[in-house]
């Protein structure tokens, strides 16, 4: 049963059924050698694949020779005496096997070796990083989830940041352990991977339309028995299509005292299966282990959320860009107002689903979205102020969130 997709034609198992958007892959194909990109075409700037790459095909190769190189030359730091130069160098190699063992839709003997190349890379930015990192494997009801406890330094019990990182990522992508923004501000941080995320997709738990709000459930009563955490402060950062499961864990999940989600998966699923890349439908039916496309086309349609909403109590703010094809704004605003009584919507304007209020590329480690989602969770803590059913519209160029007042999100309607 493990490989149910071919990662090379997107076939089903011995039916030799193909997903309907492969015929779709020769123009995905030419997309991606020119934007250097699998997703999020819109973006300024040529994306994070090296030229080599001229096909999706190549990635998992030509991403998991840089890796190799990094991890070569951590070592040599390393030897050399240089912590952070070789922490630096790990942590390259771990998010580059990390992002090469991601594309490889099948537990076989490539993925298991890029994979492996991730945690042992890992392990060591673990070993060199300034605070403590803590691998944590949680036995759930649903089968073994895995995270990483990024502790701070701060008098226990703290706060903590529940991370739940998109579809496309792992737990080790995010913090950066040299810029922890949850840890700088004096919050423990846990990077999850849920169901069918990287190690727990490699260790056996697939994705399922239910199981990963209960694994979420199971990683807080783990997180709220540790003496550094507080267990009355837990609060959720989603990001991308952690969004998503992030809207699933708070309608069941009442420890959480805020949340911020970014990036609008949420909305409606079938713009991200049917109008997004081609890339994310082969990955939902990896991550779930689908039969057939009808098969994940029926469970696609058991996760929509709408009826979950009436469910969210806490504070939650929610972020996303005015042109991102998963969520057109009118869908986004609809939605929207189902949870207006405990959420505020901040629409960054003329940007898809990437955002930032600078302008130009800046590293992911460092973007803007950290820093704004969780200085918004510090403030719910602090009881700061704030205005559910607000709807704020962040034009290029202009003033942050605490800048602009409540407004209509179309552009036209306050002039």
């Amino acid at each position: 049963m493990e490989q149910l997709i071919n990662e090379q034609d997107g076939s089903f198992g011995a039916t030799g059924e193909s997903l309907r958007r492969m015929g779709q892959q020769w123009v995905f194909d030419w997309v991606l050698s020119e934007t250097g990109r699998v997703y999020h075409f819109t973006d300024d700037g040529r994306g994070p694949l090296p030229r080599s790459v001229k096909s999706h095909a190549m990635i998992s190769k030509q991403l998991g020779k840089i890796g190799l190189r990094m991890q070569r030359l951590a070592r040599e730091e390393e030897e050399r005496g240089h912590g952070l130069t070789a922490l630096e160098y790990y942590y390259l190699a771990a998010t580059s096997f990390a992002g090469a063992q991601h594309v490889v839709f099948a537990i076989n003997d490539e993925k298991r070796f890029l994979h492996r190349r991730s945690i042992e890379c890992y392990d060591a930015v673990r070993r060199l990083a300034p605070n403590p990192i803590e691998h944590i494997a949680i036995e759930a009801p649903v089968g073994t989830v895995h995270g990483n406890l990024h502790l701070s330094p701060t008098a226990n019990p703290a706060p903590c940041v529940f991370y739940i990182p998109g579809c496309d990522m792992t737990k080790e992508m995010y913090p950066h352990p040299l810029m922890n923004h949850a840890g700088m501000r004096g919050f423990h941080l846990f990077s999850f991977d849920g169901p069918g995320m990287g190690e727990s997709n490699v260790g056996g738990t697939h994705l399922t339309v239910t199981n990963f709000e209960r694994a979420v459930s199971a990683a807080v009563d783990y997180l709220s028995a540790r003496p550094e955490v507080d267990s009355n402060q837990i609060v959720l950062y989603g990001q991308g299509f952690g969004s998503y499961w992030g809207m699933r864990a708070l309608a069941v999940e009442p420890r959480f005292r805020a949340a911020a989600l970014t990036g609008a998966s949420w909305v409606d699923l079938r713009y991200l299966m049917e109008w997004d890349s081609p890339r994310y439908k082969r990955l939902f039916a990896h991550l779930m282990r689908a039969s057939s496309e009808a098969q994940l086309d029926n469970w696609v349609r058991e996760m929509e959320l709408s009826e979950l909403f009436d469910r969210i109590d806490c504070p939650t703010l929610l972020m996303s860009g005015e042109y991102d094809p998963r969520a057109p704004l009118e869908t986004l605003e609809a939605s929207f107002r189902r949870l207006e009584r405990t959420a505020e919507l901040w629409v960054f304007a003329d940007r898809a689903h990437l955002f930032a209020l600078r302008q130009g590329h800046v590293p992911e480690w460092n973007g803007d979205v950290h820093l704004l989602a969780t200085d918004w969770l510090s403030d719910r803590l602090s009881d700061v102020g704030w205005k559910p059913g607000a709807t704020r519209l962040l034009e290029p160029g202009g003033s942050g969130p605490y800048g602009v007042e409540p407004r209509s999100l179309r552009w036209y309607e306050d002039l």
